[in-house]
């Protein structure tokens, strides 16, 4: 059977390593192992930024961060920008949103072209162009200056549906424990390893499982659904009985090595030294964090048993494709940093898994392909999916069909981009940088990473083959200079890409080159016979008869 529809699983902050099916040696995860064992495993997959917003806006564009401009959390997605509903609601598929985008409206650009939230294309344009079925970002943390997110909470609406009481029970149980009487905060790290105080069904991501059951319940026509979660995402803070399921001894030693501290790159030295950084780099907050980040994701592969489950029983599994993966990863204390932001590999990796039930993919079931993959490649998979030609002058991503095919392209890229917008964060202020150069990018083989610094930093390098964990900075290596200068042509390889020109595709630019001719338009023409008869048709024989209007020659 052909598959009719996409589920497009995005998980947030998991990291590409805390999975069965990648080697995690405690952390057990069978449904999404049994998933990949259907489909095919990509062990090189490249976010475009590792942050939540722009890395969410370069998947559902299909674009670079530097093209759509999106480049950091609350950066407006601007009006027009192609998402992924622009593409495949043309080739007959719906698409809807069950979740987060961390997208924020361009209002200006609405209002300056008129369009209103409560219309239909109104409101596509402020939902990243998808449907909505539930758009909950998960993270309604409240401070003297009001809620984070100013928009609706389905989920704290679900919570007092429920009986739990107050304002945001998602701060007061879903992501906090009772200690005797006292909230006990999951934005405290200390207290990640007590249940969050509520029931596990109420939780986000069962909650969230449950509303992709229900929209897919009564979907009628082919649809993608982007079911996107929260979690394992911080606060570090978990229900029972997922709370106590890890300990301490479960807890992986830190990837980290002197090394890194003695003359860092002083972007890099600048993230040590926050305060996530140098919280992380305490062993007792690792020892509490890390069990909790396991228990959310052994969580939330419970969770996909349940929905791989709920999709045999409908049939579904038989004509759904499942894309399963993340936004960026997570540090936990590897490289002396926690959170994400750099381009070590627990941050800017991701797992990404791709079961197709169309014999197409019989090929590649089961395997691994270690080719260089980025997270825009997944929005020209899908258009490819519906049965569509990738627009190639807008979706600057690759589709992945041909590797689930066993076919793999001879012109594979090269090389994996991804790019930091720093300006927003006091890092920047710190360093003393302008926020049009607190920008980092990131150009990576399967031997070489190197990372540009704008605002006249040097660069940094890593050798992934004589040094897999990146410890030791070869940016200043007089060793090096030539792959640096052979990175950096790369690098002047990809900004010279065509990026912009969205309006019109290489194809209908080839096809218009003579047009004009055939239009009247004659260049460069000294007699008649210069040029082909049926061009010239129109401005040879009789000057046509009839009266002559007022001050023309007679």
């Amino acid at each position: 059977m052909q598959a009719r529809n996409i589920l497009f699983i995005m998980f947030d902050q998991l990291r590409f390593d805390y999975l069965g099916c990648t080697g995690h040696p405690y952390l057990h995860t069978p449904n999404i192992d049994r998933l990949a064992a259907r489909g095919l495993r990509f062990s090189n997959a490249y976010v475009q930024s590792p942050i939540c917003g722009a890395s969410r806006m370069s998947t559902y564009t299909g674009r670079y961060t530097s093209s759509h401009g999106a480049q950091w959390n609350g950066f407006p997605l601007r009006v027009g920008e192609m998402t992924l509903g622009d593409h495949l609601r043309p080739l007959g598929m719906d698409c809807w949103l069950i979740g987060k985008t961390h997208m924020r409206v361009d209002k200006a650009g609405m209002e300056r072209l008129g369009l209103g939230p409560d219309t239909v294309i109104g409101a596509r344009q402020a939902e990243c162009g998808f449907d909505v079925w539930c758009r909950d970002d998960g993270l309604w943390a409240q401070g003297p200056d009001g809620f984070y997110d100013e928009n609706r909470s389905p989920y704290n609406e679900y919570l007092k549906s429920r009986g739990y009481p107050g304002e945001n029970p998602w701060a007061d149980f879903a992501n906090a424990a009772d200690e005797g009487g006292n909230l006990a905060s999951g934005w405290f790290m200390k207290n990640a390893d007590k249940p969050a105080n509520i029931a596990e069904k109420d939780s986000e991501t069962p909650w969230l499982t449950r509303e992709a059951m229900k929209f897919i319940s009564q979907a009628q026509t082919p649809w993608c659904a982007h079911l996107s979660y929260i979690k394992p995402h911080w606060p570090y803070i978990v229900p029972a009985p997922y709370n106590d399921m890890f300990g301490p001894e479960h807890v992986l030693p830190a990837r980290r090595d002197v090394r890194e501290q003695q003359n860092p790159h002083p972007v890099y030295k600048a993230f040590m030294d926050n305060p996530i950084g140098q919280a992380f780099s305490r062993d007792e907050v690792r020892a509490r964090v890390i069990p909790a980040y396991m228990g959310l994701i052994k969580q939330a592969d419970d969770q996909m048993g349940k929905l791989f489950a709920f999709l045999e029983e409908t049939g579904r599994m038989e004509d759904t494709v499942i894309v399963l993966t993340s936004d960026h990863g997570d540090y936990l204390g590897d490289h002396w940093l926690g959170e994400k932001d750099l381009f070590h590999a627990p941050s800017v990796k991701v797992p990404l898994i791709i079961y197709d039930p169309s014999e197409r993919a019989d090929a590649s079931r089961g395997t691994t392909c270690d080719a260089l993959v980025e997270s825009i490649d997944i929005a020209a998979t899908f258009v490819e999916i519906a049965g569509g030609k990738v627009p190639e002058h807008i979706i600057e991503g690759r589709s992945l069909l041909p590797f689930l095919q066993a076919t793999p392209p001879e012109n594979w890229r090269e090389f994996a981009v991804s790019e930091y917008d720093y300006s927003a964060t006091g890092i920047a202020e710190k360093l003393g940088v302008q926020p049009s150069d607190a920008r980092l990018v990131m150009i990576t083989d399967k031997r070489w990473k190197f990372i540009h610094a704008e605002g006249g930093f040097r660069p940094m390098l890593f050798d992934l083959e004589s040094d897999p964990d990146e410890f030791v900075d070869l940016g200043d290596s007089a060793d090096h200079k030539a792959i640096i200068a052979m990175m950096r042509e790369r690098l002047c390889k990809w900004a010279r890409r065509m990026s912009q020109r969205v309006t019109i595709s290489d194809d209908q630019i080839a096809r218009g080159r003579s047009a004009s001719d055939y239009k009247g338009i004659l260049l460069g023409i000294f007699e008649e016979e210069d040029c082909a008869p049926e061009k010239t048709a129109r401005y040879r024989g009789p000057v046509p008869s009839g009266p002559i209007p007022k001050g023309r020659p007679e």
